[in-house]
């Protein structure tokens, strides 16, 4: 194996804590480390007018840079960013689909448009702050692949960001510290005075700062008043119950005859499945959920309470183009099965299921029913060691 010195890794340093430390790190370990900050959202138009958060995070990536003693570089990636991510998120958002703008981030910037940008500029590999890890494996023909592993730390596993990434961006990615928890990262942070030590996690959309995602497609897209139509619980008494497994992954279709009008509301694009805040609805015991829209007729269906039927689904479907495997010598052919764990959404717990492969599409069946699944949202699964093997984009 190459000398460390030897081997040169730009690191994405976004002037917090986390990408701080994997500089840190890398440095110690004897690494040949440069850092480059990226930029990207500029807001042109003067349409947005939040708190400039780049800016800040830049002085405080420069001033780490120093403090750890390694070349610092700027690269402006907003056009790539609007073009792949940003576009394509408001696309989803007016189809009434709900978009992961992050896991888009990592495989088509992150890892794609940053990288390529990194090793123009030298680097043989890319390290990011993200809580997760790498490994590589060998068949018996000597064949290596690389494999994306939970972190290690519970609470702050970010292996769901990266669920779109392939082999050869694997191959030329670092997480130094994904083996770590928060409060380690922390005090390493402090103990060597590190600038970002204390600053806190970013909020709000990553690409933006300090904006709210509502506000921000209310910036976008236009608003267009439609009706919130309740769905009540006796309506499900007359349903036939989903038998086969394309009926479980079928999502309710609802019609206004089959609810009563309780409100009304700014445009069914603003709103996700499962959303509860924001509907300025009154008169119920329990708080109200979207659990469906139709973004063609304009209308938003809800229900009341966390345990409402039409929150629930057994079932989803993900076309087969939308499929990607991290390790493709691990995808399944159509008739195949794979008992797994899944995650719709980033921080959801892991959830017992059987993936399904069919010429059409890939389905997941779930042990336990599951809320709020959302169309556009990514579907992730592992094994039962905690490697990433693939995902897909929910169909509806």
């Amino acid at each position: 194996m190459m000398p460390a010195k030897n081997i040169k890794i730009a690191v994405g340093l976004s002037g917090g804590v986390d990408s701080s430390v994997a500089a840190l790190l890398l440095k110690q370990q004897g690494y040949d480390v440069f850092a480059i900050f990226m930029q990207n959202w500029n807001d042109a138009t003067g349409t947005l007018h939040g708190d400039c958060e780049w800016e800040e995070e830049l002085s405080v990536a420069r001033m780490v840079a120093k403090k750890i003693d390694i070349p610092f570089h700027f690269v402006d990636l907003s056009g790539e960013y609007r073009q792949r991510v940003v576009d394509y998120m408001f696309r989803e958002y007016e189809a009434g689909r709900t978009p992961n703008p992050d896991v888009l981030c990592n495989s088509e910037i992150k890892f794609d448009a940053f990288l390529k940008h990194a090793m123009d500029l030298g680097a043989d590999m890319v390290a990011t702050g993200h809580y997760c890890r790498r490994d590589v494996v060998t068949d018996a023909d000597g064949n290596v692949s690389y494999r994306l592993l939970a972190g290690t730390d519970g609470n702050k596993d970010q292996s769901y960001f990266l669920c779109q990434l392939n082999q050869e961006q694997l191959s030329r990615a670092l997480f130094p510290i994904g083996h770590l928890t928060k409060p380690e990262v922390r005090a390493i942070a402090r103990q060597a005075g590190l600038p970002s030590a204390e600053k806190k996690d970013s909020q709000g959309i990553c690409f933006v700062g300090k904006v709210d995602l509502p506000v921000f497609l209310q910036q976008q897209l236009k608003a267009r008043e439609g009706d919130a139509v309740e769905i009540f619980r006796d309506f499900y008494d007359g349903l036939k119950q989903p038998q086969t497994l394309e009926e479980m992954a079928e999502p309710v279709v609802y019609s206004k005859a089959d609810g009563k009008v309780v409100g009304r509301h700014i445009g069914a694009q603003f709103y996700t499945i499962g959303q509860r805040h924001g509907l300025n609805i009154g008169g119920h015991k329990e708080p109200l959920f979207v659990i469906a829209k139709d973004a063609a007729q304009n209308v938003i269906y809800l229900g009341e309470g966390q345990s409402h039927p039409g929150l629930y689904r057994q079932a989803l479907a993900i076309k087969a183009e939308d499929v990607h495997w991290i390790r493709p010598e691990l995808a399944l052919n159509p008739g195949q099965e794979l008992e797994c764990m899944v995650r719709i959404r980033y921080r959801q717990p892991l959830q017992k299921a059987s993936l399904i492969c069919k010429e059409d599409k890939m389905y997941i069946r779930f042990e336990q029913p599951q809320r709020g699944v959302t169309a556009g949202q990514f579907a992730a699964w592992y094994t039962s060691d905690n490697e990433l093997v693939g995902s897909g984009v929910i169909e509806r």
